[in-house]
């Protein structure tokens, strides 16, 4: 079976853990700055294309930081994440801000930081105004519906609580071009995980013909076309990476045909991608607990579904590897659990490895995205630290473990004692 490889020996790791006890994420810089230059550089016939790290995926300003220092944004969808951006130094048109369901005080800062407003329903155009004032640049997110399927993760659009009809879109650019709004966006987002680069291709066409339908309707013209992120990784070692380099010929293809052929450039290409840049270049680091056999063989970890919920929420495999048993037979079945109080809290179900004991380091793949993002504290479990692997070999924390302190910070313990019953 192909391996997936590995920034660090056994023997690193070893070291590491003696400072910093397992669990807790890691990130490798050097591979994550030369993915981030790839993408980047794959879509460099664009003048002004631009990536907007989904801040979602690893919302770690360090992380932040590597890749604004790499020419990216920031794409936010809530205050946090407005927050995060502006203390990394991202602000301005270098911030993207798509929200749905979107606060008030949420629109506000977006537009305190000028960032571009990305808006996801119709009536938030009135919202909007009445709160903040309207922008002098505006985006809507566009929902394609039945003309465009969807995947497991974010769901069909016809069904998907994101966007604008295509309907909504041409009232919405008509009452803000009516109101003097001269700026224009457009945006989508359809899917997520997506390996095929022609899928990227046709959202891209789709956004193209709608432009021009757009400009010629309303006479407005576009700045960006935004299309989104989706982009996905090979989680599993015998998948492919998608082939950027033919999405990129593809895009551009379409780009020539549709916008250049009808007069409407330049248009700049905005993307959102967050797994495809962090995702396969960070790793959960947990020892193996304790091992149990009933109906079934468990070994189970000192990390929990907390510190990466995918397995347990969309079935999502992940690669694990067995840090000096990469080359034993793997020909014992397990489930790999966590300790919460859920018979979900499982990394891997009826997954071949090697023999396991107690203390074995494990090493969860492809958790550099959507993994330390979606902790949580059901449990009183506590949030593991993130490490970084600098370019240089040398560790450094980026993110401390949580304590039982941070988990009691928010109760008025003080208060309990005078409290009645």
């Amino acid at each position: 079976m192909p391996e997936k490889l590995l920034p660090f020996t056994k023997n690193q790791l070893v070291e590491i853990i003696e400072k910093y006890p397992t669990p807790f994420h890691i990130y490798d810089e050097k591979a994550i700055r030369e993915n981030a230059r790839e993408f980047k550089n794959a879509f460099s016939w664009n003048e002004g294309f631009k990536e907007f790290f989904a801040v979602k995926a690893a919302p770690n300003p360090y992380l932040m930081k590597i890749l604004h220092n790499e020419g990216f944004g920031a794409d936010c969808s809530s205050m946090a994440e407005l927050i995060l951006a502006e203390k990394t130094g991202i602000t301005g048109n270098e911030i993207m801000f798509t929200s749905n369901d979107t606060p008030a005080d949420e629109f506000l800062k977006a537009k305190e930081l000028q960032a571009i407003i990305n808006l996801d329903d119709i009536s938030h155009i009135a919202y909007l105004e009445k709160y903040a004032g309207l922008p002098a640049l505006i985006c809507f997110r566009y929902n394609p519906g039945r003309l465009k399927k969807g995947n497991v993760i974010i769901g069909h659009p016809e069904e998907a609580k994101y966007g604008f009809t295509h309907k909504q879109l041409i009232e919405g650019y008509k009452i803000c071009r009516d109101k003097g709004i001269k700026r224009f966006g457009i945006h989508t987002m359809v899917a997520s995980n997506e390996l095929d680069a022609g899928y990227f291709v046709e959202t891209a066409e789709i956004l193209f013909n709608l432009i021009v339908e757009l400009s010629h309707k309303l006479d407005i013209r576009f700045e960006f076309v935004n299309l989104g992120g989706g982009v996905g990784i090979p989680y599993r070692p015998e998948q492919e990476r998608i082939d950027l380099p033919a999405m990129s010929r593809g895009i551009k293809e379409k780009y020539e045909k549709i916008i250049v052929a009808n007069g409407l450039g330049p248009i700049k290409l905005y993307t959102e991608c967050g797994r495809y840049i962090t995702g396969p270049y960070g790793y959960l680091v947990a020892r193996v607990l304790h091992i149990k056999n009933t109906y079934k063989r468990f070994a189970g970890l000192d990390a929990c579904m907390a510190n990466l919920m995918r397995p347990a929420l969309y079935g999502a495999y992940h690669h694990i590897t067995v840090m000096g048993k990469e080359k034993k037979q793997h020909d014992i079945i397990y489930d790999v659990t966590g300790s919460l109080c859920e018979n979900n809290d499982k990394f891997a179900i009826d997954r071949v490895l090697p023999e396991l004991q107690r203390g074995d380091i494990v090493v969860i793949h492809d958790a550099g995205a959507h993994g330390y993002a979606m902790g949580f504290n059901y449990n009183g479990k506590l949030r593991s630290a993130e490490l970084l692997l600098r370019e240089n070999g040398e560790v450094i924390p980026i993110r401390r473990p949580e304590t039982v302190d941070d988990y009691l910070a928010t109760l008025d313990l003080a208060g309990l004692p005078s409290f009645q019953v």
